[in-house]
C-alpha cells in the first residue's frame, strides 16, 4: 500500500496543477471569444445593435430573448470615449468588460436617475492628465476608468412585450460611443 500513495499523491497534485493552468488560461487563448464576435459586427468606438438571438443561432451564448442588447468595442488608445444611453422605458443597464471579459463597472437606470446614463471611460494615466476644474464636481461627469486600452460596453434593455422590441431597439440605436473631443 506503500508504495501507490506517493505515486496516486504525485498524480493528483500534477492532475489538479494542469486542471487549474487550463482553466485559467483559456480565456486568453480562445479563438472566438466574445471579442472577437464582435469585431465582426462593426468597427470601435461605435454602437452596433446585436442581432436577437433565434433558437438556432445567437451572437454570443446565454443571450436573453427579453432584452435588446447593443454592444460598443472601445480602444482608449487615441483618447477618452464618450458613452450615452438613453433610458428606455423598463429597465437599462450598461456594463464594461475589459478586453479578455474581465466585468469591471456596471450601472442602470435607476443608479443614474436621469432621463440617460451618461458617462466618459478612460484609462487611469488618461484621467489623471484632467484639468482640475474646480466648477466640474463628480455629481457633473461620471468617469469609469478601464483596466485594459480595448475592451466592451454591453447596453441592455428589458423589452416587457415582445410588439415594442423595434421600438426599444430603435431606443438603443440612438446611444453614443465615441471619442470625446
Amino acid at each position: 500500500m506503500k508504495n501507490y500513495a506517493l505515486p496516486v499523491a504525485v498524480g493528483l497534485v500534477l492532475g489538479g496543477l494542469v486542471h487549474l493552468t487550463t482553466t485559467l488560461a483559456m480565456p486568453r487563448l480562445a479563438l472566438a471569444d466574445a471579442f472577437t464576435r464582435l469585431e465582426r459586427l462593426g468597427p470601435a468606438n461605435t454602437v452596433v445593435l446585436v442581432p436577437n438571438p433565434t433558437p438556432f443561432a445567437a451572437t454570443l451564448p446565454r443571450m436573453d430573448p427579453a432584452f435588446a442588447t447593443a454592444v460598443c468595442r472601445y480602444d482608449l488608445s487615441n483618447g477618452a470615449v464618450r458613452v450615452r444611453v438613453p433610458i428606455t422605458p423598463d429597465y437599462t443597464s450598461v456594463s464594461f468588460y475589459a478586453r479578455h471579459g474581465l466585468a469591471y463597472y456596471a450601472i442602470n437606470d435607476r443608479a443614474a436617475g436621469r432621463r440617460a446614463i451618461d458617462l466618459q471611460l478612460m484609462t487611469p494615466s488618461q484621467r489623471a492628465a484632467l484639468p482640475e476644474d474646480e466648477e466640474i464636481t463628480a455629481a457633473d461627469r461620471l468617469i469609469v476608468e478601464s483596466p485594459s486600452m480595448e475592451g466592451i460596453v454591453f447596453i441592455r434593455a428589458f423589452v416587457r412585450e415582445r410588439g415594442v422590441m423595434d421600438t426599444v431597439r430603435a431606443r438603443l440605436a440612438e446611444s453614443i460611443c465615441s471619442p470625446v473631443s
